[in-house]
């Protein structure tokens, strides 16, 4: 794996966790804005999807599999 790869397979993982907690707090906002507040456990629970999700996407960059998502950089087919 080159330094190429392993620099955008992070910044893969830190654009897919910061889209994923944005969209969590849009959703807290509108909520909040409707008046049925979110509990603190759901919150928590939101949050640690998203860090398995990371860790997920970690381990496959680690181990040279192919990440299940992938936001930058091209998708190479190996035959």
């Amino acid at each position: 794996m080159s330094l190429t790869g392993l620099l955008l397979g992070l910044l893969n993982i830190a654009i897919v966790i910061v889209i994923l907690v944005l969209i969590g707090a849009i959703i807290m906002w509108v909520m909040n804005t409707l008046g049925w507040p979110i509990p603190a456990n759901v919150q928590k629970l939101f949050l640690a999807v998203v860090a398995l999700i990371a860790l997920a996407m970690l381990v496959a960059l680690l181990l040279g599999a192919m990440p299940p998502w992938r936001i930058v950089g091209a998708t190479v087919m190996q035959t």
